[in-house]
């Protein structure tokens, strides 16, 4: 039987199912030779990254036992006995950001900071096995600014004046070796620490010197001058289980007993000039005269205060600014009227505080200067609409129920 001819729809249907296997089989080598080009191109990449790790990680353990060897090589410089006589250990502490725990106990307290670190101290020399070396002077001193530290704990509830003085006389009393040194109003106890490092680092006699509260970026130009003369393996940085951070790892270090110091976020770090003398009770300020004395900036009469250009600062003039003048964008500068600091403390309870905000405890608790609870109360119109700024729990308590009528 002949065949018959394709109709002129089949061939159509035909010629469709063709070009489209054509236009597909054309899109998929297409495809196959862009994702061909990737893969080389990713693994080109990733063997980059490896060699850039791989560098990166010799690098790493170069320098760590560059740092062992420069250890051992000064521990072998240790244990010759003729180069020195009455081998030192030293402790220099920055006693403005390291604070003892023990401050209210008073003499006590100072009798129990000393003996613990001393012991804390000897426990390490025993394992670095310089007690070998048989008698050594062992000496603390610990540079500090009186009246900011005072102004601190006190202001904080840590202690007064007289358990201040009575944990100094304590801890001095330990030993005629241990020593604190009051550097004055001049904030100069890091240019102090950093000068004892350099000098003492520099004695033959000199075995080890332990740093409390000074291992950040301004030393950095003491710890270069340490490794360029091989002294850095003299000195072993002081850390606490609770302490604030700071790589240490390129350094010895001794992590002492959780609680010898305290956590110094937890305290204000300063209180202004212009507040001393002043009570205060959570921001609300109590009507006293200002200090005449005070030099500073004058408020524009004619603008509120949080349109003056800065504004000033509420953490400043309220509590403390943990920014400082240089960093922050309020003023620290202006002269108030006890009438404008109460306009101040009263505005500044209508911001939430950030911590109460953020789920977290306010470390200044009722002498913080920021809102704890909404000022609109539990029936706060904006906290309806999910719009209030006051989001932390507890921020808006419920009211007592209503006692019955008698």
């Amino acid at each position: 039987m002949a065949t018959q001819p394709m109709g002129e729809p089949g061939h159509q249907l035909w010629d469709d199912t063709l070009s489209r296997l054509i236009n597909l089989s054309n899109a998929t080598m297409k495809r196959n030779t862009f994702l061909e080009a990737r893969v080389a191109e990713l693994e080109m990449e990733a063997a980059l990254w490896q060699r850039a790790h791989t560098v990166a990680l010799e690098a790493s353990e170069r320098d760590g036992e560059a740092h062992q060897r420069l250890v051992c090589n000064l521990n072998k410089q240790i244990f010759k006995r003729d180069l020195f006589e009455n081998p030192l250990i030293l402790c220099v502490i920055n006693g403005d950001e390291k604070l003892f725990n023990t401050f209210a106990q008073g003499q006590e307290g100072g009798k129990f900071a000393a003996k613990t670190l001393t012991q804390e101290i000897a426990t390490y020399l025993s394992a670095d096995e310089l007690h070998k070396l048989g008698r050594i002077s062992f000496w603390i001193t610990v540079y500090f600014n009186r009246s900011e530290l005072l102004d601190r704990l006190i202001g904080n509830n840590i202690c007064s004046v007289q358990q201040f003085d009575a944990f100094v006389a304590g801890f001095s009393q330990c030993s005629p070796r241990f020593s604190l040194v009051d550097v004055g109003c001049t904030n100069d106890t890091d240019t102090k620490i950093r000068e004892y490092i350099e000098t003492y680092a520099r004695f033959p006699q000199t075995l080890r010197i332990f740093l409390a509260g000074g291992h950040d970026p301004r030393y950095a130009s003491t710890f270069d001058a340490l490794q360029n003369e091989q002294l850095l393996g003299k000195l072993v940085i002081v850390n606490s289980d609770d302490a604030e951070g700071g790589s240490t790892s390129s350094f010895l270090s001794l992590k002492v007993q959780d609680g010898l110091f305290m956590n110094p976020k937890l305290l204000q770090r300063h209180t202004p000039l212009n507040m001393r003398g002043v009570n205060s009770n959570g921001g609300l300020l109590s009507p006293q005269s200002p200090a005449s004395h005070i030099s500073g900036r004058a408020i524009d009469p004619s603008l509120p205060l949080h349109k003056q250009n800065p504004p000033p600062c509420n953490e400043h003039y309220l509590m403390t600014c943990s920014k400082g003048p240089a960093v922050c964008k309020y003023s620290h500068e202006y002269i108030l009227t006890q009438d404008q600091l109460a306009s101040l403390a009263s505005n500044a309870k209508k911001a939430p505080c950030n911590w109460l905000k953020n789920g977290l405890q306010c470390p200044y608790g009722a002498q913080c200067c920021w809102g704890h609870v909404c000022p609109n109360g539990p029936n706060c119109f904006h906290l309806s609409k999910g719009k209030c700024w006051f989001k932390g729990e507890a921020m808006h308590p419920a009211l007592p129920p209503e006692l019955p009528p008698i």
